[in-house]
């Protein structure tokens, strides 16, 4: 098997664990070696996404063209003196994950997509539908990723 089949399956996999858990907007789809799954309610378009690199290293990343999104999750973050990697980890810890912690990295894609995203350890779909699942809960109570004007 190659590990663009193997890359496939997972991400057809993980996009079926998407679906089922009910927090992403209704469009998931894989489009172009990625599984793109929208943010619900956000005050701009953003997508959390499940990538594999070249490296055959599989990503967890919440991405958006806007500006003003961007700095408004870096903003909360700022106020709060709360470390990202610290809430993605009580976030996986919610989840049931006993594994590694998180790293995330923080930039400006090539693409122009403000990026947050982090190397997922384990390539089972149940790993990395639980760290996609986890940057959901993690991102959706910063800035305004969730706008809907509700509470959890």
């Amino acid at each position: 098997m190659t590990m663009g089949v193997q890359s496939a399956e997972l991400l057809d996999a993980v996009r079926s664990r998407a679906r089922d858990a009910g927090v992403f907007g209704e469009d998931i789809r894989i489009e172009n070696g990625m599984l793109i799954c929208p943010a619900k309610n956000p005050a701009a378009p953003a997508d959390y996404r499940v990538t594999v690199d070249d490296n055959g290293v599989v990503w967890v990343e919440l991405v958006t063209a806007d500006r003003w999104l961007s700095e408004s999750v870096e903003t909360d973050l700022v106020h709060t003196g709360d470390k990202l990697n610290e809430l993605i980890d009580e976030e996986l810890a919610d989840l049931g994950w006993e594994g590694d912690a998180s790293t995330f990295e923080h930039f400006r894609s090539d693409d122009l997509l403000f990026t947050f995203r982090s190397p997922v350890p384990d390539r089972s779909p149940e790993a990395v539908t639980t760290w996609l699942l986890a940057y959901e809960q993690c991102f959706r109570q910063l800035g305004d990723i969730d706008d809907s004007g509700e509470d959890d």
